[in-house]
């Protein structure tokens, strides 16, 4: 793994850190610091980001962990940047800040730090400084790019107009190669295909290494990474981070402080990197880079067992295995045992080799473990009594794709307990945070378990309580939000301490939460009649400015589809063009909708009149057949908790609460919020879902929402409530 420089950083500066550095006392404190950087950014004094920041430095200072919930508007990004930087000069070390998505990313490297230490440096020993952090597959590979050509002709693609499109975008990635100053796949405009950049590109466990490499001296990947030693901040994102927890070695710098911001997407990225995939073409794959390497009869035996494995899984059916036949397991062992005999022909390295002997020894290696180890953890994960399971396997099967074995762990908590908040302060910030009123949910399933409150704590200080901290041993039993007392925490589990700082926005005021209770429960066979004509009269009520947010691409399609006729407002959906033109398409036409579905329920920042309305066509519950979250409700009830309200209403909440943050983007933002599945209001489950949501004013009252809308696009300046 490697990065990007993002500002020069000079050879002297470790000397330069410990010749001005102050001490911590001399350093401005935090108020000022925060102060003078929003003066200098232009904006306004925010009594929660004021409270967040001091929070920040006393958790840092007092080396506990801190969850806060920071609402949109807060300037959270800055609570966490100034103490960060402040601590890492005052120490002379590094803090690490990880986020979920590639535009806070470039938000945070591109614009908010640049500014910042701009701001902040006429009070401090010299300008911070700062790198980014990105997996070695985003920079282009000098050594792999000498194979590229070869490689794309051997790479199985049944339309040759697909296979010369291929050999046109690696031409181009040669070329780009003479041009480029950091070989970083995001500096290439236009972009290439996802296969076209792995022709040219290598995973870590692929890279033979720089002492090897014939381009060692000259590798982006290593260029970057060393610019990441000695400075202030280090910006990377939760999939390196959980990388870096499960390699057996660090990539990151030496660090004794992490920011994890977006921290509502920890759990389901850490996930998504410990998820391992078993196909024809994955081992096949293997299989070929180990051809180069071994006699052909090993090799071959790979392929063949491939080709049992897609055999099998024509007469597997798809979704989640609770249990596996034996033609399956066979396949799969053999697939296992075949993996192995090709790692033993390859043998231990030899030690010094020639660099393209290296090169294929290191890439045949990688594949050939990853579908070993795979296929070792799909037959393990069977081993267990079905409620002591740990993981879970599923069978995919979808149209245009070839079909995939999946196995991914039932929960991470133990894997960030262990790896994450053992030896280093850890913040962890978002906007939503509370589900169903508290953070007990998303603790339960970062490991954290209970929190140690202020009384707690006086308590223990006082030696009235030696282990004052309630904690339960199992976090996947707990009901989200309970607060009950269970038993004390466990040995080694984490302390850490919980703020929701609110939000400047006056949600009472400039919201409404219409819950449309009259129409019928959302069915499976597509929207109904009577929901499409509650979406016709509120756009037209709204005069169009709608983001409409489906559980389903099939429903989006079907609204845009039939609304398009009955209509005069330009109707924009998903997939009909890039997200980000369409978002900025709907920005610049206040008449236009936007109608879609997951990526759209958290990606869109759309302030002003443009969108005044969101429209939810249903809770956003998984589906029942989504084989990952129904085997961790089972797994939740067999250990005596609530399993619906645990995992399906806790992940709808989560949704619920992102995809209505939509709304108010602005101080000055208002409008409605129309929810058309009536389980909100009158299911059991209704009253967490809505404690999960900002103090929007709520009715169920369809004239009072329209009124509203209606007086909105009249008479924009009245607020909405």
């Amino acid at each position: 793994m490697s990065v990007r420089p993002i500002r020069p950083v000079d050879d002297a500066r470790p000397v330069l850190r410990g010749r001005y550095c102050r001490s911590v006392a001399e350093l401005p404190d935090i108020p000022t610091l925060l102060d003078a950087a929003v003066a200098a950014l232009g904006g306004s004094r925010r009594e929660g980001q004021a409270t967040m920041a001091a929070a920040v430095d006393e958790a840092v200072d007092k080396r506990e962990h801190l969850v806060v919930q920071a609402g949109t508007g807060t300037g959270k990004s800055l609570a966490y940047l100034v103490p960060a930087i402040r601590h890492a000069m005052a120490k002379e070390t590094t803090v690490v800040v990880s986020t979920a998505t590639i535009a806070l990313q470039n938000q945070l490297i591109e614009r908010d730090l640049p500014r910042l230490a701009r701001a902040l440096a006429p009070m401090l020993p010299r300008e911070p400084t700062f790198a980014v952090l990105k997996g070695r597959r985003n920079y282009l590979c000098r050594n792999r790019l000498q194979t590229a050509d070869e490689e794309a002709e051997d790479t199985e693609l049944f339309d040759p107009r697909q296979l010369s499109s291929l050999g046109r975008q690696v031409a181009r990635l040669h070329e780009w190669s003479e041009e480029t100053v950091t070989g970083d796949r995001d500096e290439l405009v236009p972009g290439v295909s996802d296969l076209a950049w792995r022709q040219v590109s290598v995973g870590a466990n692929e890279c033979m290494g720089a002492r090897i490499c014939p381009f060692g001296q000259e590798c982006f990947a290593e260029f970057a990474r060393e610019a990441t030693q000695g400075v202030d901040v280090v910006v990377t994102n939760h999939a390196m981070l959980s990388i870096d927890m499960s390699q057996g070695y660090h990539i990151m710098p030496e660090h004794d402080t992490i920011m994890i911001d977006e921290a509502h997407e920890l759990v389901d990225r850490a996930t998504s990197v410990a998820t391992g995939v078993l196909s024809e073409r994955v081992v096949n794959a293997a299989a070929k880079r180990a051809a180069r390497l071994v006699e052909p009869g090993v090799s071959e035996r790979l392929t063949e067992c491939a080709d049992g494995l897609a055999l099998m899984f024509t007469e597997s059916p798809d979704g989640r295995l609770d249990h596996i036949d034996d033609a399956l397991a066979n396949a799969v062992a053999a697939i296992r045992d075949a993996a192995s005999a090709c790692v033993t022909a390859i043998g231990p390295s030899p030690g010094e080799l020639d660099p393209d002997g290296a090169s294929d020894r290191r890439l045949a290696l990688a594949a050939l473990n990853e579908v070993h180890d795979t296929a070792v953890r799909v037959l393990e994960s069977f081993e267990p009594a079905l409620r002591d399971r740990t993981e879970v396997v599923w069978l995919t099967k979808v149209p245009g794709r070839q079909p995939a074995l999946h196995v991914a762990p039932l929960g991470v908590g133990g894997l960030l307990r262990e790896k994450l908040f053992g030896d280093r302060t850890v913040v962890l910030t978002s906007a939503t945070l509370t589900l169903g009123g508290s953070f007990t949910a998303l603790a339960n399933q970062w490991g954290l378990g209970r929190e140690v409150t202020q009384e707690a704590a006086e308590r223990a200080a006082a030696g009235r309580d030696p282990d004052p901290s309630p904690a339960r041993d199992d976090a996947s039993e707990e009901e989200p939000g309970d607060d009950d007392d269970g038993p004390h925490r466990a040995a080694g589990e984490p302390r850490w301490r919980a703020l929701d700082v609110g939000s400047p926005f006056e949600h009472a005021r400039r919201g409404i939460l219409y819950v449309a209770t009259h129409l019928p429960t959302p069915g499976r066979d597509g929207l109904a009649p009577a929901y499409l004509d509650e979406i016709a009269e509120l756009i037209e009520a709204a005069d169009g400015r709608a983001l409409g947010l489906f559980s389903s691409m099939r429903a989006a399609q079907q609204a845009s589809d039939e609304l398009r006729e009955r209509l005069d407002h330009p109707i924009l959906c998903q997939g009909e063009d890039s997200t980000g033109q369409l978002v900025r398409g709907f920005a610049e036409d206040e008449r236009s909708c936007l109608f879609g579905t997951l990526s759209l329920w958290q990606g869109v920042d759309v302030p002003g009149p443009s969108l005044s309305l969101v429209i939810v066509d249903r809770i956003p519950f998984p589906r029942p057949d989504d084989p990952l979250a129904s085997a961790r409700q089972r797994s939740v009830a067999a250990h005596g908790g609530n399993g619906f309200l645990s995992v399906a209403a806790t992940h709808a909440a989560l949704l619920l609460a992102q995809g209505t943050g939509r709304l108010l983007r602005s101080t000055e933002d208002r409008g409605v919020i129309a929810v058309l599945d009536p389980r909100l209001a009158t299911a059991r489950y209704g009253g967490f879902l809505r404690a999960s949501l900002p103090p929007y004013w709520g009715t169920t009252d369809p004239t009072v929402a329209r009124s509203a809308l209606r007086r909105l696009s009249s008479q924009p300046e009245p607020a909405a409530g």
